[in-house]
């Protein structure tokens, strides 16, 4: 699934407005992603016009999920239909570097490489690079631990 184009985002991520912080997802792997996301105003993670820590590690965390989320999707189908219903959490974050924060407007591209990944039953817990940037900056660089349940399967 490389070069994704018009793809649905909240196919992806359970997220919906105001907590939604992928606006496009532009490459994907069973391990690596890559999406934007413009900062706008109104963002709840906006302080004096700057996009601060916490919004930083959500799209960071959302992008990573992906990768994982994309196992629940039924393969082959172009319409990306969602076979099961899944929860996720950051389970850790191992390390986190925060060099600048974005502003308002900026553009940012982040992405996320699978580091490894167990699968057990009705869940799956992975580990998970990832970094942001603005133009040719590097704004973060993070390793982090997400847990993924899909509830509607559960025994």
């Amino acid at each position: 699934m490389d070069s994704i184009n018009n793809v649905d985002i909240r196919k992806y991520l359970p997220h919906r407005d105001s907590m939604l912080m992928v606006d496009r997802l532009l490459n994907l792997t069973k391990d690596f992603v890559k999406t934007e996301f413009l900062i706008k105003g109104d963002n709840v993670f906006i302080k004096n016009n700057t996009f601060i820590e916490s919004g930083l590690i959500e799209n960071i965390a959302q992008t990573c999920s992906i990768i994982a989320g994309s196992s629940y999707f039924n393969e082959g189908d172009e319409r990306l239909e969602n076979k099961s219903q899944v929860i996720g959490y950051i389970s850790a974050i191992k390390t986190v570097e925060i060099y600048e924060l974005p502003r308002v407007n900026d553009l940012l591209v982040s992405q996320g490489t699978m580091v490894s990944r167990f699968d057990f039953e009705n869940y799956l817990t992975c580990t998970m690079k990832g970094q942001i940037f603005c133009g040719d900056k590097v704004l973060l660089e993070c390793l982090l631990n997400l847990f993924i349940k899909d509830i509607q399967h559960e025994g």
